[in-house]
């Protein structure tokens, strides 16, 4: 590990000097020896540096959204080509190329966070053994050594023998007790981020391999941190548990205002968004009216989610418009086939009846088909019309009257 760390000496100088002025500043406050003074600066460059790679998170949040929506087209090249591997790169190569994707920026912020990552442990390395990096001299080291957190120093590690803890004027059982704390809030950091990810922001639409790829990574994480946590010293345990809840912390922010389209989390925004609308009659935010924009743009190539969005809106009598608006109108009445129509006022249903008036009606009812049968008795019999008995006769094939004669060959 000292040999991956020294590969990035280059930026120690820098990190230390973050350090030193962070330092300065809480020392004021907490005091220079104090363990509060070298953990806040700690996660105060931890901070500095996820502020300056805001715009990298930005990119991989495009770059994993259009991976995702690739998955489908990627599967195709895959089953198409399966028996020739370099027409099957090629294919690949030519698709990231037209949509406009590239698959390592996923990995942006964590390759750009490494070098500050292993320069922050060289420099909490050479603190353990009582040397000078950087901008550190011997008094700020000294000083750092001093430093506990939680009873634990900063240059302290789970493996480190009793001796060597000693010597930095701690017991065994307060380092491990508080590095064992700080890898589990690691790893179960890192698991919650993937796992809101996996169940929250991811289309529910479209199964990939993906995906499943997604879900091994829940697992796999977790497990790797707590594995290299062990020979992590204090501070870079602070230091890497500060940027997972960074992490955790700016995806919840980030699914919860812009999520993925198809995903759980676009379904519940969707429907924040329509009861605030409903409520108000009108489009109150910015946000809102760029999600408008776009589900109206999709047309017949909505989603469900937005899909419900458009009926609710409709219900209310509120109509989606192509500048983010909605206007008053007809509801708007989806067809089978994705696209929308006005249809005309709705037909009242009838009011339910009590018990009581129904009981009333079906008394009412038994009465007047009482009276329709015994009307036909009342009625006096009328000369042109036949009796009953020749009504049974007709019946029986019997004609009465004049009957026509029969074909004289029929004699």
């Amino acid at each position: 590990m000292d040999t991956i760390a020294s590969l990035f000496s280059f930026i120690t100088t820098p990190v230390s000097w973050i350090i030193v002025q962070f330092h300065t500043m809480y020392g004021a406050v907490f005091g220079p020896d104090t363990g509060w003074a070298w953990g806040l600066s700690i996660v105060s460059l931890v901070v500095l540096i996820r502020i300056c790679l805001i715009p990298l998170f930005v990119k991989q949040i495009k770059s994993t959204r259009g991976m995702q929506a690739l998955q489908p087209e990627m599967k195709k090249i895959q089953e198409r080509y399966k028996n020739d591997k370099q027409r099957q790169s090629e294919e690949m190569m030519k698709l990231y190329k037209e949509t406009g994707t590239n698959p390592l920026s996923s990995c942006l912020p964590i390759l750009a966070q490494s070098p500050f990552f292993f320069a922050l442990y060289h420099v909490l390395s050479k603190i353990s053994s009582g040397d000078e990096i950087g901008v550190l001299n011997q008094n700020l080291v000294d000083s750092a050594r001093e430093a506990h957190i939680f009873g634990a120093p900063i240059a302290a590690k789970f493996m480190d023998s009793e001796e060597k803890v000693a010597a930095l004027q701690a017991s065994l059982t307060d380092v491990r007790i508080v590095t064992a704390v700080m890898i589990v809030l690691m790893s179960a950091s890192q698991f919650y981020t993937q796992r809101q990810l996996m169940t929250k922001n991811v289309d529910l639409s479209v199964k990939t391999p993906f995906m499943q790829q997604q879900k091994m990574l829940m697992y796999i994480f977790p497990v790797m941190f707590a594995v290299m946590g062990i020979n992590f010293p204090v501070g870079v345990l602070v230091y890497w548990l500060t940027t997972n809840v960074w992490t955790m912390g700016q995806q919840m922010y980030v699914i919860h205002g812009n999520p993925t389209p198809g995903s759980k989390a676009q379904a519940q925004l969707l429907e924040r968004m329509q009861k605030s609308i409903v409520k108000h009659g009108k489009v109150r935010s910015r946000r809102e009216r760029n999600v408008i924009k776009q589900i109206a743009a999709k047309g017949r190539e909505r989603n469900e989610a937005e899909r419900r969005f458009v009926k609710g809106l409709g219900m209310a009598r509120l109509t989606v418009q192509a500048d983010g608006t909605v206007a008053k109108g007809e509801p708007e009445v989806e067809s089978e086939s994705g696209t929308t129509s006005d249809s005309g006022p709705k037909r009242q249903q009838p009011k339910r009846l009590t018990k009581a008036q129904r009981q009333a009606a079906a008394a009412e009812s038994a009465a007047k088909t009482s009276l329709q049968k015994e009307e036909p008795e009342d009625k006096p019999k009328t000369a042109g019309k036949p009796s009953s008995g020749s009504a049974r006769q007709a019946k029986s094939g019997q004609r009465k009257g004049q009957q026509r004669p029969k074909h004289p060959s029929k004699k």
